[in-house]
């Protein structure tokens, strides 16, 4: 039974905790694979990887093993002045899986702390290299790089950021080449070019100004799933390279084979003067995040003065726990063969997506690698208003059904882990259709309030 008191003194992230009270948090005692399972042994599919974060399964004995081993040796020593074999084994290893113009490894202990990590490098790189006047960064339309207050300053997203303008720098925005943004009748190339050239006429503009671009490569997460292809990339390293600023590609949510490749811009050959990665870096199971550089950066830090260095540090940095997990994971990566056995799974998402292409209340089905999304419509064929947001409904019914969705607005999405079988894939996507169908019944009758809180069949 879920049990909700107002006066507990725990405050649960990206949440109303006023919901609570008609809406219990669902309690978790334990995780296998793909399930996670309620005190009383209720299994729940986790079809978003617990916010994304997890690769290979809840509770797997190699990496399970592989921090119990540490746990034995060494839990913690500081980076400042010391070091151990699980990061200089971990840095070593991504260095090696990588492009070979990243060459140095910068550790953190969140996605945002990552971001604020190739900002404050970046911008300090020019100050460094006799270029002072380089103060500004040009984001994406729709991005999301975290929330604290320099990866919110290079994030569009509104309902995280709105309220704390007062504390936020403003930077330089550029128009998204998400696909879903397409006039109609539009092809996928006129408007990747259109879309790209707004962005090249803000750069030409302030081109002395600019640090870098920072962008989230092939999906903008928290904006919905939304996608672009691999060729707007190939386009913005030439653009980079030819006004001389920095390319920051967040790779905090798409790293570590969520797009089909261990790294998205894989796909478009290209490298980063600044690679941020988070999430699976551990699967999902310590906190700990990477900004990797190249050399050139590394050399504009590299001084007797200690002021030239980089004085930014997280009392966790580098955590012998949190290395030990992703060293495992990345393990599994070679033994396990993940990223060619995932082919089998992108194939059978994209068959089972294709499914609901028919379905009158789906649109904007994509998909990318072992990411899949689609939008819920309108009788009309159009998306619901942004401020009607029917994703609590479909949350409700997917977990009434033993599924953990959690739906951006009227987006639906999946982030699978990458133990899951096809069968489940199919599972997911049948309970997302019939929760579309179920909310959409629910606005012919009584429309949402504002918390969507309804019984459920």
């Amino acid at each position: 039974m879920n049990i909700f008191n107002s006066t507990s003194p725990l405050w649960h992230p990206c949440t109303q905790m006023q919901s609570h009270e008609t809406m219990p948090p669902i309690q978790v005692v334990r995780g296998q694979g793909v399930y996670l399972y309620k005190a009383d042994g209720t299994p729940i599919l986790d079809a978003i990887s617990s916010w994304w974060v997890n690769l290979h399964g809840h509770s797997h004995p190699v990496i399970n093993a592989a921090i119990i081993d540490q746990l034995g040796q060494l839990e913690q020593v500081m980076l400042a002045g010391f070091t151990h074999p699980p990061i200089e084994q971990l840095a070593q290893r991504l260095v090696e899986i990588t492009r070979p113009e990243l060459t140095h490894c910068f550790f953190a202990d969140s996605g945002s702390a990552a971001v604020e990590v190739a900002l404050k490098m970046s911008l300090q790189y020019w100050h460094q290299s006799g270029q002072p006047q380089r103060k500004t960064f040009i984001s994406l339309a729709n991005g999301y790089h975290g929330e604290t207050l320099g990866s919110l300053a290079v994030t569009d997203i509104p309902l995280f950021s709105s309220q704390y303008q007062p504390l936020l720098i403003k930077h330089l925005r550029a128009p998204s080449p998400d696909l879903t943004l397409k006039e109609i009748g539009e092809n996928d190339d006129v408007f990747l070019k259109r879309q790209f050239a707004a962005l090249e006429k803000i750069l030409v503009e302030h081109a002395e100004q600019v640090c870098a671009i920072i962008v989230e490569p092939l999906i903008q997460g928290a904006a919905g799933m939304k996608m672009y292809p691999p060729i707007y990339l190939t386009w913005l390293r030439r653009l980079c390279d030819q006004f001389q600023v920095h390319l920051i590609l967040d790779e905090i949510a798409v790293g570590f084979g969520r797009t089909g490749t261990m790294f998205a811009h894989e796909q478009a050959d290209i490298s980063p003067d600044f690679l941020c990665l988070s999430k699976g870096l551990t699967a999902g199971y310590l906190p700990m995040s990477c900004v990797m550089t190249t050399e050139d950066v590394y050399q504009a830090f590299y001084s007797p003065q200690v002021a030239r260095g980089f004085l930014h540090s997280h009392s966790f940095t580098g955590n012998p726990l949190a290395a030990r997990a992703a060293l495992a994971s990345l393990d599994l990566f070679r033994t396990e063969q993940v990223l060619e056995r995932n082919q089998l799974l992108i194939a059978a998402m994209q068959k089972a997506l294709e499914k609901l292409k028919s379905h009158p209340h789906i649109g904007h089905i994509r998909q990318t690698g072992m990411v899949g999304a689609f939008t819920l419509l309108q009788a009309n064929g159009q998306p619901y208003p942004t401020h009607e947001s029917r994703g609590q409904l479909i949350a409700q019914f997917a977990m009434n059904k033993g599924v953990l969705l959690r739906p951006i607005g009227h987006h639906i999405y999946l982030i699978p882990p990458y133990c899951i079988s096809v069968d489940e894939i199919e599972h997911i996507i049948d309970v997302a259709r019939q929760a579309v169908e179920w909310a959409v019944m629910q606005s012919l009758s009584t429309p949402p309030s504002p918390t969507g809180n309804i019984s459920l069949p």
